[in-house]
């Protein structure tokens, strides 16, 4: 995203939907957010693809998962490190990295076998 301003949030949700287009409710059964600003249109834009929740202030427990996902990408990034330094290759290593992480959460298996199982388990149901 260019900016951390509702807009850029919007366009970066409207790229996303567009992307993965009628799969979006599938794969995301719901989204939680903080109360910033830039995700003032959150509830709007999503409104009959997935629920939008919204954390307290001080209340990181709320977001488990998402303070989980930073804690591991603070093992490659530093805090207070400018994005514009990490370049896409090493973002793509990142993430590779993390999909790739077996979860105790998951019973051991890593987060790209689980989606892809909940995938072919939502098309056998359909």
């Amino acid at each position: 995203m260019d900016n951390k301003d509702a807009e850029s949030v919007s366009e970066a949700i409207e790229d996303l939907s567009n992307r993965i287009g009628i799969e979006m409710s599938t794969l995301f059964k719901s989204i939680t957010a903080d109360n910033g600003s830039e995700f003032s249109a959150l509830y709007t834009q999503l409104k009959g693809v997935t629920d939008v929740y919204f954390a307290r202030p001080y209340a990181s427990y709320e977001r488990g998962t998402s303070e989980n996902q930073h804690k591991l990408v603070r093992r490659f990034i530093p805090k207070h490190t400018a994005m514009a330094e990490i370049s896409d290759r090493q973002i793509q290593r990142i993430q590779r990295w993390m999909n790739d992480y077996p979860r105790k959460v998951l019973n051991y298996q890593t987060a790209h076998d689980s989606l892809v199982r909940a995938l072919k388990q939502e098309k056998a149901a359909a």
